[in-house]
């Protein structure tokens, strides 16, 4: 079976720089051939904003790290669209997290898996969710 996954940021960034943190399941779910990974600009945006707080060191620049990113692990583009902006604010979530919301509307919309190690995004409502 073809799995369809769009990787929360925690989950594409730990793919990349810490796979001890992927469960076994999620590290050979991203492993397979036959599954399609998915990426939101929405990632990059919060990889951008991790840098620039220093909680993510690279010896590149930004734009450098995430071409070599891309090459070495090539993803789908998820778009970011007005469906998904309004499906956004009205998906139902614990908490407001801006980022949180277009990425599991984003999985809502396109009908994909979302996979996550955020607790609080496993009981999202009409997301089907993939925990780590």
């Amino acid at each position: 079976m073809t799995r369809e996954l769009l990787l929360d940021t925690h989950i594409w960034l730990w793919s990349l720089l810490e796979p001890d943190r992927l469960t076994d399941p999620v590290r050979t779910a991203l492993s397979e051939a036959k599954n399609r990974t998915w990426l939101s600009p929405i990632s990059t945006w919060e990889f951008l904003l991790l840098v620039l707080k220093g909680r993510i060191a690279i010896n590149v620049t930004p734009e450098q790290w995430l071409e070599r990113a891309w090459r070495a692990a090539p993803m789908w583009q998820a778009p970011v669209t007005h469906e998904i902006a309004i499906a956004s604010r009205r998906i139902k979530l614990p908490h407001k997290d801006p980022a949180d919301r277009f990425l599991a509307a984003t999985a809502a919309v396109l009908d994909l898996t979302f996979v996550t190690a955020d607790r609080r995004l496993w009981e999202a409502p009409g997301v089907e969710i993939f925990a780590n």
